[in-house]
């Protein structure tokens, strides 16, 4: 049984950080998994926020994050991360981790195969 469970989130002042991390059981392989982190606003749909590759030399970010937020990933611990730095109020969201078979990141919810729970991250202003 797959499971992804993020874990990090929580309640920062703007222009604070904060590090998600993402582990993975169950994937017959984690290292050839692109691995994705979304999120969802209240009232909002679930957007895309970035993604890496298999080997962690692939990434893309959303606009609204690219120079703020890093993801990466430690194949031999099964786990991909999100640092947050920089945060403002409207990244405030529950956020998913999402892992995709192919080995190519996609921004796509819909190319994903597994997700986890969430986590939340409230920044205050």
């Amino acid at each position: 049984q797959v499971q992804l469970v993020e874990s990090g989130g929580g309640l920062v002042q703007a222009g604070g950080s904060l590090r998600l991390s993402c582990a993975a059981s169950g994937l017959t392989r984690f290292s050839i998994y692109a691995m994705g982190w979304f999120r969802q606003a209240p009232g909002k749909e679930r957007e895309f926020v970035a993604a890496i590759g298999w080997s962690g030399s692939v990434t893309y970010y959303a606009d609204s994050v690219k120079g703020r937020f890093t993801i990466s990933r430690d194949n031999g611990k099964n786990t991909v991360f999100l640092q947050m730095n920089s945060l403002k109020p409207e990244d405030t969201a529950v956020y998913y981790c999402a892992a995709d078979r192919r080995v190519v990141p996609d921004t796509s919810p819909s190319a994903y195969d597994y997700w986890g729970q969430g986590t939340q991250v409230t920044v205050s202003s």
